[in-house]
């Protein structure tokens, strides 16, 4: 007795068959499917809906990337949120450590006007700060030096700097990205030579002064 033809492959099996045959209007056809469910727990780690986007999107071309490790016995939406969720926990632990060291290196009130009621001497350390500042953003490579100041003190959005600069977005966060990382190294190589240097100096730190005056003549 015959146990008659195989069971033709579900809809997404055969999508994902095709897209690993090479088509790519299947490929675009999971996305379209799969689109807002993505999104969705790419939202609830950023909270912002741009970010969200921006999140989807590298989340599915790493799922791109992976769609060849799917058993296709396995559970298709299961999968694609398993991994969705898990990509993105990486992003926001990344992004968590990356704002961190960015944090430790640049404080955002360096880039304000001193307030005239600030005492003289925090008014001057405050210049400091702004000179370090500036002498770290001159260190970077100019197309990540221009990627950080429109985002983190122009403060525009991805999308606005990618039109700007006429780069994918994908482009420009990774410029972000390397900037901000450069930035931070830069700012603490700054600020050990300028320790050295301060140690070196007489009356710096260790030093034992220069003689007193004692005010007894010979």
């Amino acid at each position: 007795m015959s146990d008659g033809p195989p069971a033709a492959p579900s809809p997404i099996d055969a999508l994902i068959q095709r897209c690993l045959a090479g088509d790519q209007d299947a490929w675009g056809e999971i996305v379209r499917l799969h689109w807002r469910k993505v999104f969705n727990v790419a939202y609830k780690f950023t909270g912002k809906h741009d970010e969200a986007e921006d999140l989807t999107q590298d989340v599915f071309v790493k799922i791109f990337r992976s769609l060849h490790t799917f058993d296709q016995r396995a559970n298709f939406q299961t999968w694609l949120i398993s991994v969705s969720r898990n990509l993105c926990i990486d992003h926001y632990r990344s992004v968590r450590k990356e704002r961190e060291t960015i944090d430790r290196g640049v404080d955002p009130n360096e880039l304000t006007p001193v307030s005239s009621t600030t005492s003289p001497f925090a008014a001057l350390e405050q210049r400091d700060r702004v000179v370090l500042l500036r002498q770290a953003l001159e260190e970077l490579a100019p197309t990540l030096r221009t990627a950080v100041m429109l985002r983190d003190i122009q403060e525009l959005s991805y999308q606005e700097i990618a039109e700007r600069l006429d780069l994918p977005e994908g482009t420009v966060k990774s410029r972000i990205n390397r900037g901000r990382t450069e930035l931070a190294r830069q700012i603490q190589r700054l600020r050990d030579q300028h320790d050295r240097v301060a140690a070196s100096r007489p009356g710096g730190p260790g030093a034992t002064g220069g003689p007193r005056q004692t005010g007894v003549t010979g």
